[in-house]
């Protein structure tokens, strides 16, 4: 399977919402990629329910809810009911990260789980065979525009290796920094899902850019 491309909404631009979602639903563009941050987990504030409900409407692409939020278990469910069809859980964040992750499940949606570029793949190996999806984030969370951390390659030729000796079929994703320069090296490091936000936002053309970072192999 090709890799999947997910535009990170938290660089569109928020006066003109509803135009950058039609025009990513023209796009080659695979999921909507939606950053919940509460301010505590990490030292920024982005959007909610309401906001994911709109989007919800305004599209039919896979929603790709990201929480970056302290204990996400509290709304687990309101997430899925705005919309989300996959939600990604921080494992610094909880308390009991496996059950979040079952919970999940049990609301129908797939269940995705994220680790900061601090954080080693070995924590992984509790809740590895719980899991749709991987975040392996390439830059510190909170703040978009910031530069790819080297350093995630080996962790993502790492987990490539946790998933594969387990037999599992676990996807990997990647979100941080990542540019079209960038993005061949991550793709045949085994990322299947890249997220991108100023890349394709800034982008003259953001439909075209979406189509390059879809078209390497």
């Amino acid at each position: 399977m090709s890799h999947l491309v997910a535009p990170s909404l938290l660089s569109a631009n928020f006066l003109n919402l509803e135009g950058d979602i039609k025009m990513l639903n023209r796009s080659d563009a695979d999921w909507f990629h939606l950053d919940v941050m509460d301010g505590l987990f990490v030292p920024n504030i982005s959007f909610g329910f309401a906001i994911i409900e709109q989007i919800r409407e305004a599209t039919t692409k896979i929603l790709d809810v990201h929480l970056m939020i302290v204990e996400p278990t509290r709304y687990l469910e309101r997430f899925k009911k705005a919309g989300a069809d996959i939600i990604s859980i921080h494992m610094e964040a909880c308390k009991n990260p496996l059950e979040a992750l079952k919970t999940i499940k049990s609301l129908q949606a797939k269940a995705g789980v994220v680790i900061n570029p601090g954080t080693p793949v070995s924590v992984l190996s509790e809740v590895i065979r719980e899991v749709d999806l991987v975040l392996l984030m390439s830059v510190n969370p909170g703040f978009g525009g910031q530069s790819f951390i080297p350093g995630t390659i080996p962790k993502i030729i790492e987990l490539k290796q946790m998933i594969k000796s387990l037999q599992l079929n676990v996807m990997i994703e990647v979100d941080g920094g990542i540019n079209l320069q960038n993005s061949f090296e991550l793709v045949h490091s085994g990322v299947d899902i890249l997220v991108a936000g100023n890349t394709i936002f800034a982008s003259a053309d953001p439909c075209q850019t979406i189509q390059q970072l879809k078209s390497i192999h």
